[in-house]
Protein backbone atom coordinates (compact mmCIF):
# COMPACT_ATOMS: atom_id res chain seq x y z
CA UNK A 1 0.00 0.00 0.00
CA UNK A 2 1.60 3.50 -1.02
CA UNK A 3 2.29 6.09 1.48
CA UNK A 4 -0.36 9.22 1.46
CA UNK A 5 3.20 11.07 0.88
CA UNK A 6 3.35 8.98 -2.58
CA UNK A 7 -0.01 9.36 -3.43
CA UNK A 8 0.14 12.87 -3.14
CA UNK A 9 3.23 13.38 -5.41
CA UNK A 10 1.31 10.93 -8.05
CA UNK A 11 -1.29 13.17 -7.78
CA UNK A 12 0.45 16.01 -8.16
CA UNK A 13 2.95 15.09 -10.86
CA UNK A 14 -0.64 13.72 -12.91
CA UNK A 15 -2.10 17.42 -12.31
CA UNK A 16 1.35 19.37 -13.15
CA UNK A 17 0.88 16.95 -16.49
CA UNK A 18 -2.68 17.82 -17.51
CA UNK A 19 -2.09 21.58 -16.94
CA UNK A 20 1.18 21.36 -19.10
CA UNK A 21 -1.02 19.40 -21.82
CA UNK A 22 -3.66 21.66 -21.70
CA UNK A 23 -1.40 25.04 -22.37
CA UNK A 24 -0.10 23.39 -25.50
CA UNK A 25 -2.22 23.88 -27.64
CA UNK A 26 -2.44 27.40 -27.06
CA UNK A 27 1.43 27.72 -27.12
CA UNK A 28 1.49 26.23 -30.45
CA UNK A 29 -0.79 28.27 -31.54
CA UNK A 30 1.35 31.58 -30.74
CA UNK A 31 4.23 30.42 -32.56
CA UNK A 32 5.56 30.21 -36.20
CA UNK A 33 5.21 26.66 -37.54
CA UNK A 34 8.89 25.70 -38.68
CA UNK A 35 8.17 21.95 -40.26
CA UNK A 36 5.79 22.53 -43.03
CA UNK A 37 6.08 20.43 -45.95
CA UNK A 38 7.48 22.54 -48.95
CA UNK A 39 6.90 22.53 -52.73
CA UNK A 40 8.86 24.28 -55.48
CA UNK A 41 6.30 26.75 -57.49
CA UNK A 42 7.42 28.98 -60.24
CA UNK A 43 6.01 31.75 -62.10
CA UNK A 44 7.76 31.93 -65.39
CA UNK A 45 11.45 31.84 -65.18
CA UNK A 46 11.48 32.31 -60.79
CA UNK A 47 11.61 29.72 -58.48
CA UNK A 48 9.67 29.77 -55.24
CA UNK A 49 10.24 27.36 -52.24
CA UNK A 50 6.94 27.47 -50.93
CA UNK A 51 5.91 26.18 -47.46
CA UNK A 52 2.48 24.24 -48.04
CA UNK A 53 -0.17 25.15 -45.50
CA UNK A 54 -3.09 22.17 -46.04
CA UNK A 55 -4.37 21.25 -42.49
CA UNK A 56 -7.00 24.37 -41.08
CA UNK A 57 -4.17 24.60 -38.20
CA UNK A 58 -1.53 25.37 -40.39
CA UNK A 59 -3.72 27.86 -42.43
CA UNK A 60 -5.15 29.86 -39.52
CA UNK A 61 -1.69 30.54 -38.34
CA UNK A 62 0.11 30.97 -41.76
CA UNK A 63 2.95 33.27 -41.41
CA UNK A 64 1.97 34.93 -38.01
CA UNK A 65 4.47 36.15 -35.71
CA UNK A 66 7.47 35.79 -38.26
CA UNK A 67 9.93 38.43 -38.12
CA UNK A 68 11.40 37.85 -41.85
CA UNK A 69 11.00 35.56 -44.88
CA UNK A 70 13.55 34.70 -47.40
CA UNK A 71 12.61 36.74 -50.78
CA UNK A 72 12.78 33.16 -52.87
CA UNK A 73 10.33 31.69 -50.39
CA UNK A 74 6.43 31.79 -49.62
CA UNK A 75 3.79 30.47 -48.10
CA UNK A 76 1.13 28.31 -50.57
CA UNK A 77 -2.28 27.97 -48.67
CA UNK A 78 -4.23 24.95 -50.33
CA UNK A 79 -8.22 24.48 -49.28
CA UNK A 80 -9.81 21.21 -50.04
CA UNK A 81 -12.62 23.17 -52.85
CA UNK A 82 -12.57 26.24 -54.40
CA UNK A 83 -14.79 29.35 -52.32
CA UNK A 84 -13.66 32.84 -52.13
CA UNK A 85 -10.91 33.14 -49.57
CA UNK A 86 -10.33 36.31 -47.39
CA UNK A 87 -7.13 36.89 -45.20
CA UNK A 88 -6.59 39.14 -42.73
CA UNK A 89 -3.52 40.08 -41.19
CA UNK A 90 -3.66 39.50 -37.55
CA UNK A 91 -0.41 38.90 -35.94
CA UNK A 92 1.45 38.94 -38.89
CA UNK A 93 4.83 41.33 -39.02
CA UNK A 94 5.63 41.17 -42.14
CA UNK A 95 4.07 43.22 -45.45
CA UNK A 96 2.66 40.08 -47.42
CA UNK A 97 1.53 40.41 -51.20
CA UNK A 98 -1.63 37.21 -51.57
CA UNK A 99 -1.92 35.89 -54.75
CA UNK A 100 -5.35 34.01 -55.43
CA UNK A 101 -5.03 31.18 -57.76
CA UNK A 102 -7.04 28.81 -60.22
CA UNK A 103 -7.12 25.15 -60.32
CA UNK A 104 -4.79 25.34 -62.96
CA UNK A 105 -2.11 27.85 -61.16
CA UNK A 106 -3.64 30.86 -62.93
CA UNK A 107 -3.00 34.55 -60.54
CA UNK A 108 -7.03 35.55 -60.11
CA UNK A 109 -6.18 38.38 -58.41
CA UNK A 110 -3.93 39.84 -56.35
CA UNK A 111 -3.95 41.85 -52.79
CA UNK A 112 -1.30 43.77 -50.93
CA UNK A 113 -1.75 43.69 -47.07
CA UNK A 114 -0.27 45.37 -44.09
CA UNK A 115 0.94 43.85 -41.48
CA UNK A 116 -0.62 43.79 -37.75
CA UNK A 117 -4.47 44.59 -39.56
CA UNK A 118 -7.83 42.76 -39.72
CA UNK A 119 -8.51 44.06 -43.11
CA UNK A 120 -10.22 41.50 -45.39
CA UNK A 121 -8.24 40.26 -48.45
CA UNK A 122 -10.39 38.23 -50.34
CA UNK A 123 -10.17 36.82 -53.68
CA UNK A 124 -12.33 38.12 -56.37
CA UNK A 125 -13.50 34.47 -56.98
CA UNK A 126 -13.60 30.81 -55.83
CA UNK A 127 -10.32 29.79 -55.54
CA UNK A 128 -8.27 26.49 -54.12
CA UNK A 129 -5.26 27.87 -53.88
CA UNK A 130 -3.44 31.44 -51.83
CA UNK A 131 0.36 32.18 -52.06
CA UNK A 132 1.83 34.50 -49.49
CA UNK A 133 4.58 36.43 -50.97
CA UNK A 134 6.90 39.30 -49.48
CA UNK A 135 5.09 42.50 -50.65
CA UNK A 136 6.40 43.72 -53.92
CA UNK A 137 7.41 40.17 -54.81
CA UNK A 138 4.76 39.76 -57.72
CA UNK A 139 5.38 43.64 -58.78
CA UNK A 140 9.13 42.82 -58.87
CA UNK A 141 8.93 40.15 -60.88
CA UNK A 142 6.49 41.34 -63.56
CA UNK A 143 3.70 38.91 -62.07
CA UNK A 144 0.12 39.73 -62.33
CA UNK A 145 -3.31 38.79 -62.83
CA UNK A 146 -3.42 36.02 -65.79
CA UNK A 147 0.04 35.19 -64.98
CA UNK A 148 0.46 31.55 -64.11
CA UNK A 149 2.38 29.70 -61.54
CA UNK A 150 3.66 25.92 -62.09
CA UNK A 151 4.07 23.52 -60.16
CA UNK A 152 2.61 19.86 -59.14
CA UNK A 153 0.05 20.71 -57.09
CA UNK A 154 -1.96 22.84 -59.73
CA UNK A 155 -4.28 20.67 -62.37
CA UNK A 156 -4.12 21.55 -66.02
CA UNK A 157 -7.37 22.44 -67.76
CA UNK A 158 -8.10 20.08 -70.61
Amino acid sequence: MASTGALLSRWALGLATLACAAAAPAAAQDAPQMSLPRLELTAGFHRIDAQVASTPQARQTGLMHRKEMPQHEGMLFVFEQPAVQCFWMKNTLIPLTAAFVDDDGTIVNLEDMKPQTLDSHCSAKPVRYVLEMNKGWFAQKNVKPGSKLAGSVFQRKP
